[in-house]
């Protein structure tokens, strides 16, 4: 029996599924799901961001995320506060005591982008990441959306990072 052939959304999407395989490893060692990672992850980047915008931004429902937020803030990963321009709101921050975790995370990601760009030149690296960097500005305007991220400089060997 032959094997099928791979289209670009096959080879995106088998990427992204063995991407988060290899990052449920990290998960497993931390006693916190790999989708709790990645909300702490956007509430690290985005602090003060409501639970509508961490949601959108997440793919996930609302409920959902104040769920995990509700785990997280259980964890004393992250905090509620007060909105000061809307007083019924409240915005999410991460605590001082989710840096480690946060550090751990991030050198777990560079190991898995480590090793899913081992062999690829720097000139390959630019090269993907230019054309990555088409694909997912032709995406943004054919759903109308604004990236939440600054990209105009892409962080080429690892995960996303404030400037």
């Amino acid at each position: 029996m032959t094997k099928p052939t791979i289209s670009i959304g096959g080879l995106l999407h088998e990427t992204d599924r063995l991407i988060k395989k290899r990052f449920d490893r990290f998960a497993d060692t931390t006693g916190m799901s790999r989708a709790q990672w990645y909300v702490l992850a956007r509430v690290a980047k985005r602090q003060g961001i409501n639970q509508a915008t961490l949601a959108d931004i997440s793919g996930v429902e609302p409920i959902t995320i104040c769920r995990m937020v509700d785990r997280l803030e259980a964890l004393g990963l992250v905090e509620r506060r007060p909105d000061p321009e809307d007083r019924r709101a409240r915005l999410i921050h991460t605590t001082e005591a989710a840096k480690p975790g946060i550090e751990r995370m991030h050198a777990a990601a560079m190991e898995v982008f480590g090793e899913a760009l081992n062999g690829f030149s720097a000139s390959e690296i630019d090269t993907l990441t230019g054309l990555l960097g088409r694909l997912y500005h032709n995406l943004l305007v054919s759903v109308g959306e604004e990236s939440p991220f600054d990209t105009s400089k892409i962080n080429r060997l690892g995960p996303e990072t404030e400037a």
